[in-house]
């Protein structure tokens, strides 16, 4: 089981980016798939971006163009690189893992370990 902190998140202007990180420690990062998921009050939490243990990455119709995921096994850290924010954008992000080579961002049930959160405030 992997522990998971968030950090990263914060107030920006519509426009304006943000880079989240998040540090693991507990397990082989390596064999990891890492995934960001975010969540509004009254929402279901949605898949935004994952990436596999081969560092294919998946986006979501949303973040695809403007969000950027990866990661850097030697730190066991895990990024999203945030471009062009909309405040649609706003929600709390979490990251999220599972120990498997594959991994979706259909349901949040695929993932068995997750973060704090993070917020982004995304203001027009």
């Amino acid at each position: 089981q992997e522990q998971l902190v968030e950090s990263g998140g914060g107030s920006v202007r519509s426009g304006g980016s943000l880079r989240l990180s998040c540090a693991a420690t507990g397990g082989i990062f390596s064999r990891y798939c890492m995934a960001w998921f975010r969540q509004v009050p009254g929402k279901e939490r949605e898949g935004v971006a994952r990436i596999q243990t081969d560092d294919s990455a998946l986006y979501s119709m949303s973040a695809k163009g403007r969000f950027t995921i990866s990661r850097d096994n030697a730190k066991n850290t895990v990024y999203l690189q945030m471009n062009n924010l909309k405040p649609e954008d706003s929600a709390k992000y979490y990251c999220a893992a599972v120990r498997s080579s594959f991994c979706g961002l259909g349901s949040q049930y695929g993932y068995s370990d997750w973060g704090q959160g993070t917020q982004v405030t995304v203001s027009a």
